[in-house]
């Protein structure tokens, strides 16, 4: 049995979701899980407190892991189980549903080319924005595909201490459509506040580091 189907059905069996799997040198085997998710429940009823792996959780899935690993006699010197940090992997549509309203950075399998339209370079593909989900049109996509967007400000460089105008006009809004078949990698952004407290949301990203 492939490695990957021997941890995802250990995970999944103990109620987890597998994230990520990373083998690093010096044989060390990274896995990453979380708790899973259901959508919001229905307006009128009270939200869910969202649930977070625990050091317990995954003691759990390491013992578990450990077992299958040795039985299958998978090759590895160090396993290490964690919770998924700030920049998180985004890889299914309910990750990206999970994380509507969030900030991510995305990158394209290919440039933007004509695509661009003048708006950002054409051989540009790292992107960073706030994610939307889009309703697209009956019949323009895959039945299995779902339709993604992420919208950000490209605002001027300024220097450290520089003020800026109150008369100056905003940067335009834009946006970046995609279905999850053109993106190379998706994360959520890892931003940080002055207090060192990761923040969720940052209405006004500013990818200009990303050019």
């Amino acid at each position: 049995m492939a490695l990957k189907d021997i941890v995802e059905q250990t995970v999944s069996g103990l109620g987890y979701d597998l994230v990520e799997i990373d083998r690093s040198t010096g044989g060390l085997l990274r896995i990453t899980i979380d708790l899973p998710w259901s959508p919001p429940a229905e307006s009128g009823k009270a939200e869910s407190v969202e649930q977070f792996v625990t050091v317990e959780d995954c003691e759990k899935v390491t013992r578990q892991l450990q077992y299958a690993l040795e039985v299958d006699e998978v090759d590895y010197k160090r396993l290490e189980v964690s919770s998924p940090g700030i920049d998180r992997p985004l890889r299914h549509d309910q990750d990206f549903a999970r994380f509507v309203g969030h900030v991510i950075d995305v990158t394209l399998k290919m440039p933007l080319g004509s695509a661009a339209a003048g708006q950002v370079s054409p051989t540009r593909k790292k992107f960073r924005g706030v994610l939307e989900r889009v309703e697209s049109a009956v019949g323009a996509l895959a039945p299995t595909e779902q339709a993604w967007q992420i919208v950000w400000r490209d605002e001027p460089v300024t220097k450290p201490g520089q003020r800026i105008s109150k008369k100056r006009p905003p940067a335009p809004m834009q946006a970046l459509g995609f279905v999850l078949s053109e993106l190379k990698e998706a994360r959520l952004a890892p931003i940080v506040s002055f207090k060192g407290r990761a923040q969720a949301h940052d209405p006004e990203p500013q990818p200009s580091d990303l050019n």
